[in-house]
């Protein structure tokens, strides 16, 4: 039996057996792990923090057959502040979700894994809805999946100051409204955007409604181009 150690953020844990959990961890150099730890279902459970939603740590797996244990872990942050306000825990949840989705097994996840670090450590005590539409950005364009927020792909004018505008899930860009015929949104969604990815935008327009718009832009356009249900983001959404 050989052990492995890794910094990993817990993404997913599902119950198996009578006290035990199955985990997902996400690694930097290794994408998704997936790892047993027993007997954190018990009260009192040595390792019971190392099975909490958003647990960063040094985990240390034993490793047989391809299948890996979690024998010890050391805590670097819990980010317990996510934990305590429900608006937050599923922002932070939809972090988790959208970084499974897009991480595989055995690859190279190390922008999604900083991203994440940083998504949840800024969530702690900011904005999490404008945290979570930069985590979303920012892991579509290192995904392969990036949106295109420079001007209408069909004419070249800049959409910045328009009202109406469309949004090509096929291409992942806007279009004026009379140039394109793909999904109807706003200049308001399109400006929280740019400004989620650090662009030129019209700060004034950049309102809580126009972050809940951008975010159900986003979640549509990740389950079209993945297989992800994205529920916790769906549950955000409703909530905001």
């Amino acid at each position: 039996m050989d052990n492995v150690k890794v910094n990993a953020l817990m993404i997913r844990a599902t119950d198996y057996g009578e006290n035990d959990k199955i985990l997902t961890l996400l690694t930097a150099e290794a994408g998704r792990i997936t790892a047993g730890i027993k007997g954190v279902r018990k009260a009192g459970a040595k390792l019971k923090f190392a099975a909490q939603p958003f647990c960063f740590a040094e985990y240390i797996l034993a490793e047989r057959g391809g299948r890996y244990t979690v024998t010890q872990a050391s805590e670097c942050e819990s980010f317990y502040e996510l934990r305590c306000d429900v608006n937050k825990l599923y922002a932070a949840s939809s972090v988790c979700e959208v970084a499974a989705a897009l991480s595989y097994e055995g690859d190279d996840a190390s922008a999604i894994f900083y991203a994440a670090i940083r998504s949840l450590s800024a969530m702690c005590n900011g904005d999490e809805s404008m945290e979570l539409i930069k985590f979303l950005v920012f892991v579509l364009v290192k995904s392969g999946y990036g949106i295109g927020l420079e001007r209408c792909t069909e004419c070249g004018a800049s959409l910045v100051g328009k009202e109406k505008m469309r949004f090509d899930m096929n291409a992942g860009s806007f279009t004026c409204w009379e140039c394109g015929d793909g999904y109807g949104t706003g200049g308001a969604t399109y400006n929280a955007l740019r400004a989620a990815e650090g662009r030129s935008h019209i700060a004034s327009l950049v309102t809580d409604e126009a972050k809940k718009r951008a975010l159900k832009l986003l979640k549509e356009y990740i389950v079209f181009k993945t297989d992800a249900r994205c529920a916790s983001l769906s549950e955000y959404i409703r909530l905001i």
